[in-house]
């Protein structure tokens, strides 16, 4: 008897301190996630890869598709705790051996970057930051458990091993993308 109203007072307890969390999360203050990951390639093949947007579903466990639209726009197809959901993002920074930045056009509001910092000639830092607003009750929840922080770690330990594995890029993209909009293609 006493062992169920322990675990029954836990339960409630975690109700109560989950409840909590979501009400903070939905009132309009968004959530962020700053994750890195350190991958033994150099820089430029870190980079490289990480340009071929239509391959993201190779390492991104809940991405099923991204369509590159033109060099600054992309269409996103996801599945999130089992509900499909769609976007689109436009890239608003892409700097070489740098960085990557984006922002949504449409479906759930999020913003980020993610930024390549040289350790050596065969070792790159990837730092991802993303900010998301969770619209629902499914999003709220799973922000506030934590889903999108263990998935982007998930997402950069499978892009690591993939590509450590192969050792090169499959393709790149060595355009600049400047905030204002403009777009300068590689010669």
């Amino acid at each position: 008897m006493l062992k169920r109203l322990v675990t029954l007072g836990l339960i409630a307890a975690g109700g109560t301190l989950l409840v909590k969390q979501i009400q903070k999360k939905t009132a309009g203050s968004g959530s962020r996630v700053v994750e890195s990951i350190d991958v033994n390639v150099p820089v430029k093949v870190a980079y490289d890869q990480f340009t071929q947007f239509e391959e993201f579903p190779d390492f991104m466990k809940s991405v099923r598709e991204v369509r590159q639209l033109d060099d600054r726009r992309l269409h996103w197809k996801a599945e999130v705790m089992g509900k499909p959901i769609e976007w689109d993002a436009e890239i608003t920074e892409q700097i070489p051996d740098q960085r990557i930045a984006w922002k949504s056009t449409s479906g759930t509001p999020n913003n980020g970057a993610v930024s390549f910092q040289r350790l050596s000639e065969s070792r790159t830092r990837i730092t991802l930051e993303m900010s998301y607003e969770p619209t629902g009750a499914i999003e709220s929840i799973g922000d506030a458990l934590g889903a999108v922080r263990m998935q982007a770690k998930s997402n950069l330990k499978k892009f690591k091993e993939l590509i450590e594995q192969r050792g090169s890029e499959t393709g790149a993209w060595r355009g600049t993308i400047t905030p204002d909009g403009n777009v300068s293609k590689p010669h």
